[in-house]
């Protein structure tokens, strides 16, 4: 039953969101916004309905992997530009983790709760990866994850287009770099380009926040903890 109705909610919110064009009118907010309440007035559980819907889980393997295509397409772009993609991606991947973990700490939450913060703006499976050796909690991780999406997806075009950025690169970077797999379904559906670059930024920043988190967690730490008696675990 869940399945059914989970695809007959999607399929609404997405012809929704084709019509009006606004972003607040995103396909994953409206649906989590009429799927969450029935989920819980009906009394079932999460597990119960993540195992109804497994089916469309194990799909999410496949389409990130069917993002290789467009960005083969983009092979001329990439290593004519490859260097500011690197840079760009190494200084997104940076700044979200600082202003995650050093935000969480500034405002009360201890060392759990910064590493869980941390890695709020990459895709799920490094999310959950990360969080995990850092000392983190995984779940609170992945939802804190959707929610980074869904806000970079929500506000991320309007903003570009309020500072007149235009470069189809930057854009697409930028989107991927903050809002994942999330941001670059809408950078996708806006410009092919960006859609591609974003997918781009995302796989990059994925794997950097992985092998940078660590070290970013602890340099965080050492330079706020000396001053906040909350950093206590």
């Amino acid at each position: 039953m869940w399945l059914i109705a989970t695809l007959v909610v999607y399929f609404v919110a997405r012809q929704i969101a084709l019509k009006v064009r606004h972003p607040v009118c995103n396909p994953l907010l409206l649906s989590l916004l009429v799927l969450m309440p029935a989920v819980i007035y009906s009394g079932e559980t999460y597990q119960g309905y993540f195992k109804e819907n497994e089916a469309i889980n194990f799909m999410l393997g496949p389409a990130v992997i069917a993002l290789a295509y467009p960005l083969y397409e983009q092979m001329h772009v990439i290593r004519q530009h490859w260097k500011i993609i690197l840079l760009a991606c190494l200084a997104a991947s940076i700044a979200s983790m600082i202003l995650g973990g050093g935000l969480a700490l500034l405002t009360g939450g201890n060392l759990k709760i910064a590493a869980t913060v941390l890695p709020k703006s990459i895709s799920t499976p490094f999310a959950l990866s990360t969080a995990g050796q850092i000392g983190g909690i995984p779940a609170v991780s992945a939802a804190l994850v959707v929610l980074a999406g869904l806000f970079g997806a929500l506000i991320g075009y309007p903003l570009l287009n309020l500072m007149k950025i235009k470069s189809p690169l930057a854009r697409g970077l930028s989107i991927g770099a903050v809002s994942h797999a999330i941001g670059t379904a809408k950078a996708a559906e806006s410009n092919y380009q960006e859609g591609a670059l974003s997918s781009l930024a995302l796989v990059i920043c994925g794997i950097m926040t992985t092998v940078l988190a660590p070290l970013i967690f602890h340099l965080t730490t050492w330079l706020l903890c000396d001053q906040l008696s909350m950093c206590l675990t």
